[in-house]
């Protein structure tokens, strides 16, 4: 059974956010095309095995994850599940040649992103994720990659992050969740750092840390997490297998962080591994369980295109960890000492 957290920083808020959470990226044919029964379905199984939080973005299939939701979502009562979505991109019509994300989106609408953290943008942005989506509430808004993932420099995230400030988008993210149309903001970036400076420049409840909290990176535990902690900000882990290495183990082709692994990574990997066959447990169930022992965060969110690949993260969110297996991660030097396991 799915366990449910509260996410209730403000008066305002009572959320019950599902442990284990859907990621809706690849259904917006993220590296390759599905038909839109295969996503249907998917999200019909992540339904019946009682996921109840699902995470999208403007971005995911240029607005095709969020259009799929909506066949979806309009089939469940309103009060049974939380939903977010990202701001900070806008999907302006584009012709075929010019439109974003070849090679990565397959088969989908022709549009072209365009960056705008302003106040109008985060706005317009809002307003054609409700279009999209066919729903009358979003609970969780993010603001989407202010990052150098992203951005590709240090100097480019903090012109963004600025931007973001001085032209209005935090407050218009503010003025949503203080009129109730969204219940909660926050960040969903894939880099802790720009999350500790966004918490500490304003008032956030949640952010979506993509692959920075993981079985193979903790440095979070620096400065950021004990931030949240002290301040009640809860966290969503996405990419909890950090892009791949972490279901797949240490095999030939095996990607970390959206990149071919460096030997490094695969040996470390390959240690961690062998702890966990130790204990009779998968690596997999490791890496999916090990952020929800830290007491910021909400859920994880795996993304999956099949219902195979659902039932596959249900297994293993299911799955029972020995606490000894954390205790012998710490014991090889292959988890921090400081990381929370129980």
């Amino acid at each position: 059974m799915i366990k449910k957290r509260m996410l209730h920083r403000l008066s305002s808020q009572n959320l019950a956010v599902s442990e284990l959470g859907f990621g809706t990226a690849p259904l917006g044919n993220l590296y390759k095309a599905i038909s839109d029964e295969a996503a249907h379905a998917a999200l019909e199984d992540a339904w019946n095995a009682g996921i109840r939080y699902y995470d999208t973005a403007p971005l995911y299939g240029l607005g095709l994850s969020e259009t799929r939701l909506n066949r979806f979502l309009r089939t469940k009562p309103r009060e049974d599940y939380v939903l977010s979505t990202k701001v900070g991109r806008l999907m302006m019509p584009s012709d075929a040649k010019n439109r974003t994300g070849h090679g990565k989106w397959f088969d989908v609408p022709l549009r072209q992103e365009r960056y705008d953290y302003s106040y109008d943008g985060v706005m317009r942005s809002v307003e054609f994720s409700y279009e999209r989506l066919g729903i009358n509430k979003i609970d969780i808004l993010y603001v989407h990659d202010l990052c150098i993932f992203t951005h590709g420099s240090k100097e480019a995230s903090d012109a963004r992050i600025a931007e973001f400030f001085d032209t209005g988008g935090y407050d218009a993210m503010v003025k949503l969740r203080d009129e109730g149309v969204v219940s909660a903001i926050g960040g969903g970036i894939n880099e802790w750092e720009v999350c500790e400076t966004l918490a500490k420049r304003g008032d956030f409840d949640v952010f979506l840390l993509a692959g920075r909290y993981t079985l193979l990176e903790q440095s979070a535990l620096d400065s950021f997490l004990p931030l949240c902690e002290a301040r009640g900000i809860k966290i969503v882990t996405g990419g909890p297998y950090n892009s791949g290495i972490l279901a797949s183990g240490p095999v030939k082709g095996a990607f970390y962080n959206y990149d071919p692994a460096p030997q490094e990574i695969l040996d470390r990997v390959a240690a961690i591994e062998a702890v966990c066959a130790s204990h009779g447990v998968s690596l997999k169930a490791a890496a999916l369980q090990f952020p929800l022992l830290h007491p910021t965060h909400l859920t994880v969110i795996p993304g999956a295109q099949t219902a195979q690949e659902l039932g596959d993260n249900v297994a293993v969110y299911e799955a029972d960890i020995p606490p000894s297996l954390w205790s012998d991660l710490k014991t090889e030097g292959l988890m921090r000492q400081d990381a929370p396991i129980g």
